[in-house]
C-alpha cells in the first residue's frame, strides 16, 4: 500500500477557524463544527448580524455625508464648479474602476465556489457507487450460497444417497458456503449510507445552482447599476442620478447582505476543515463502528484492513469447496453419471463467487474510499472556501463603489444644469 496523502488544512482554514464564535448574548462559543448544536449555529448568525451593523454605520456615514453637502455648501463660484466638477469626475472613474474590480473577483471567486462544490459532489457520486457495490456482491455472493448452491447440494444428496462419503462431503461443502455467509454478514451493510450520501449530493447541487445564479445575477445587476452610474454622473441628468441613488442604495444592501452570508460559510466550512475527522467519526458512530471509519479515514499502513479476516475466511473455504467438488467430478462422476450437472454447476457458482471476491477485496480496500475523501476535502477547504473569501472580497469592494457613487451623487446633483436652472 503506497504512503498516505495526508490532509493538511490550508492557512485560511486556520485564520477563518480563529475568528471569535460569539453568541447573541456576546459569550464565548465553542468553535467545533457542530451544525446540530443551537449555540454553534448563533455564532454563525452572529457573523451576519455583524455585518448588519456595519451596513448600518456605512448607511449613517452616508447619511451624515449627503446632509452636510446638502445643507454646509457654500454660494457657487466659477472656480468651485470647476473643482466639484473635477471632484465628481475623478470619483466617478475610482468608483466604475472599484466596481469593475470587485465583479471580477467576483466572477473569479463564483467560478471556484462552483468547482470545489461539483467536485465535492463527483466524491460523493464515487463513494456512492463504490458503496452500492460492496452491497451488491455481499448480496449477491449471499444469495448464491444461500439459495443457488442449497438447490444443487439438495439433488447431490439425493443422487449420493447410498454413499455415505460422498455424504459426508457435500456436508462439509454446506459448513464452508455457511463459514463464508456468517463471515459476509459481518461486512458493514451501506444501504443507509448511500441513502444519505445520496440525498447529500442532491442537496448540495440544487443549493448550489441557485447560489451559483443568484450570484451571477448580482454581478449583472452590479455592473448595470454602475453604468447607470457612469452615465449620471456623466451627464449629470437628474433622472439618472435619482435612479442611480436608488439603486445604488440597493446595491449596497445586497452587497452586505452578500458579505453576510459569505462570511457565515466561510466560517463554518473552515471550522469543518480544520478537523473533519473528528466531525464524521462522531456523526458515524452510530452507523458504523469506529474501527471501520478510521480505516477509511486514515488509511494508514500501520493499521490492518478490519475485512482482513473475514475474505481470507472466504477465500480459503472458497479454495476447499473447489477442490472438492474437483475431487467429486473426478471420482463420483462416473458412478452417477447425472451428478455431472449440478456438479458443474457449483463450480461455475464457485468461480462466480471468486471472481466477486476479487472485486469485494478492491471494493473495501481503503485507498479507493479514501482518495474520494481527500477529493472532497480538496473541493470544499481548498477551491470551495478559497472561492467564499474572493466572493466576500467581492462584497467589500462593491461595498465601496456603491458608497463612493452614493457621496458623488450630491456633487453631481448641484452642479446639473436643470438644478442651475431652478436656482436661478
Amino acid at each position: 500500500m503506497p504512503a498516505r496523502v495526508e490532509y493538511i488544512a490550508p492557512w485560511w482554514v486556520v485564520w477563518l477557524h480563529s475568528v471569535p464564535h460569539l453568541g447573541l448574548r456576546l459569550q464565548r462559543v465553542d468553535s467545533t463544527f457542530n451544525p446540530r448544536d443551537e449555540s454553534y449555529r448563533e455564532s454563525l448568525l452572529f457573523l451576519g448580524l455583524v455585518a448588519a451593523v456595519c451596513l448600518g454605520l456605512n448607511l449613517v456615514f452616508l447619511a451624515a455625508y449627503l446632509a452636510c453637502v446638502c445643507c454646509c455648501r457654500p454660494d457657487s463660484a466659477g472656480q468651485t464648479k470647476r473643482r466639484d466638477s473635477c471632484c465628481v469626475t475623478w470619483m466617478a472613474v475610482v468608483a466604475g474602476l472599484v466596481c469593475c474590480a470587485a465583479v471580477g473577483v467576483g466572477f473569479y471567486g463564483n467560478s471556484e465556489t462552483s468547482d470545489g462544490v461539483y467536485q465535492l459532489i463527483y466524491s460523493l457520486d464515487n463513494a456512492n457507487h463504490t458503496l452500492s457495490g460492496i452491497d451488491r456482491l455481499v448480496s449477491g455472493t449471499t444469495e448464491k450460497l444461500k439459495v443457488d448452491l442449497e438447490q444443487h447440494l439438495a439433488r447431490l444428496s439425493e443422487i449420493f444417497a447410498t454413499r455415505g462419503d460422498y455424504i459426508q462431503t457435500l456436508r462439509f461443502m454446506q459448513q464452508m458456503a455457511s463459514n463464508i455467509i456468517v463471515q459476509l454478514s459481518g461486512v458493514p451493510v451501506w444501504r443507509e449510507v448511500t441513502a444519505q450520501l445520496t440525498e447529500l449530493a442532491g442537496q448540495t447541487g440544487q443549493v448550489e445552482y441557485y447560489r451559483w445564479l443568484a450570484c451571477l445575477l448580482l454581478f449583472i445587476l452590479d455592473l448595470v447599476i454602475c453604468l447607470l452610474a457612469c452615465l449620471g454622473l456623466a451627464r449629470r441628468s437628474r433622472c439618472l442620478l435619482a435612479s442611480m441613488l436608488c439603486c445604488g442604495l440597493l446595491a449596497l444592501l445586497l452587497s452586505w447582505t452578500s458579505l453576510a452570508a459569505d462570511a457565515a460559510a466561510a466560517v463554518g466550512t473552515s471550522d469543518f476543515c480544520v478537523a473533519p475527522d473528528t466531525f464524521i467519526l462522531n456523526i458515524t458512530e452510530s452507523q458504523l463502528s469506529t474501527e471501520v471509519t478510521r480505516y477509511y479515514l486514515y488509511c494508514s499502513q500501520s493499521m490492518s484492513s478490519p475485512f482482513q479476516q473475514a475474505l481470507t475466511i472466504f477465500q480459503r473455504s472458497l479454495t476447499t469447496m473447489q477442490i472438492q467438488v474437483a475431487g467429486l467430478l473426478q471420482f463420483a462422476v462416473p458412478l452417477f453419471p447425472t451428478a455431472e450437472k449440478d456438479l458443474l454447476r457449483i463450480q461455475l457458482l464457485l468461480n462466480s463467487s471468486e471472481s466477486s471476491l476479487h472485486q469485494l477485496t478492491a471494493m473495501l480496500d481503503c485507498r479507493g474510499l479514501h482518495k474520494d475523501y481527500l477529493d472532497a476535502l480538496t473541493g470544499v477547504c481548498y477551491d470551495g472556501l478559497e472561492g467564499l473569501l474572493y466572493l466576500g472580497l467581492f462584497s467589500l469592494l462593491a461595498a465601496l463603489a456603491f458608497s463612493t457613487m452614493i457621496c458623488a451623487g450630491p456633487r453631481a446633483w448641484f452642479g446639473s444644469p436643470l438644478r442651475a436652472t431652478l436656482a436661478r
